[in-house]
């Protein structure tokens, strides 16, 4: 049971990057591979704010404009050089790999003998449960400050700039600025998560973004097939199925791992579930012609 309330609770520490990814991939149609650097860059920036004994609670303005700025370069490639947005993600990671491996010294800082967020709260004598407490607590504020942005002028221009930017255009709204900001906000989440992760693992990996852009695909394409099958237009309510789909995902993977899966072949796990999430509805509409 215990292992399952782990991979709930690593769920709730990632789904701030499935936010992000939901506002990049749902909102703007765009594929920002930018989240595989944003990511380690605040967990990289974590390790060394916490090592260097400042407090947890501070150190997430410092994450958040790291990833926003991380995710700024990507949308201002893409906007202004016309780049591919994949492409501009890309090249943005790359970099980033050599700015994070410079910012943290060396490739691995563990975080064992540092006090983080999850140290904060004491209700529970399982400190799983404080920390899913403290991870559920952030992770819903997070989500509700997201969501009232989305219904603001500003966050319903975003959306429309998304849905049909011709028309944005001719309403007068800058479709550039507005790429360029919600790459910012995407990436500031994404960087987020990389600073809630390595609290909760005590430890920040150079290679520990490698890939993770998946896991963050894989959620929101379980709460994408939600929301449609539940036919949800509110954007709360989309927002919180995403972040279940988070936490389904992580399930999964948990339980891949309770039946003897090798722990090597997770990577290949997770590239299979999220083919089949996303091969699913071609092959019901397949079946109904």
């Amino acid at each position: 049971m215990e292992f399952y309330l782990t991979a709930i609770m690593l769920g709730l520490c990632l789904s701030s990057m499935s936010l992000g990814i939901f506002i990049t991939m749902k909102i703007f149609s765009i594929p920002d591979i930018t989240t595989d650097g944003s990511y380690t860059l605040g967990a990289v920036i974590t390790a060394v704010l916490l090592t260097a004994h400042w407090p947890a609670f501070a150190i997430i303005p410092i994450v958040l404009l790291a990833g926003a700025l991380a995710g700024s370069l990507t949308g201002i490639i893409h906007t202004q050089l016309k780049i591919e947005a994949l492409l501009a993600g890309i090249l943005v990671m790359t970099g980033l790999y050599s700015v994070n491996l410079t910012i943290l010294g060396r490739s691995n800082v563990p975080l064992l003998n540092v006090s983080s967020i999850f140290q904060s709260v004491h209700l529970f004598s399982n400190s799983i449960y404080n920390d899913a407490l403290i991870g559920l607590i952030f992770i819903l504020l997070i989500a509700a400050i997201l969501a009232y942005v989305l219904k603001t002028d500003f966050g319903i221009a975003m959306r429309a700039t998304g849905n049909s930017a011709s028309m944005t255009r001719a309403l007068g709204i800058n479709n550039n600025a507005m790429k360029i900001i919600g790459l910012a906000i995407a990436n500031a989440l994404t960087a987020l998560s990389g600073y809630l992760v390595a609290q909760y693992q005590n430890f920040t990996d150079i290679n520990m973004g490698i890939g993770i852009v998946i896991t963050g695909l894989g959620s929101v394409l379980i709460g994408d097939a939600l929301i449609k099958w539940l036919k949800i237009r509110s954007i709360i309510w989309q927002l919180a199925v995403v972040l279940g789909g988070s936490i389904i995902f992580q399930l999964v993977l948990a339980f891949t791992l309770t039946i003897g899966i090798d722990p090597n072949l997770l990577k290949l796990v997770t590239a299979v579930f999220v083919l089949l999430i996303v091969s699913i509805p071609v092959i019901r509409r397949r079946s109904a012609s």
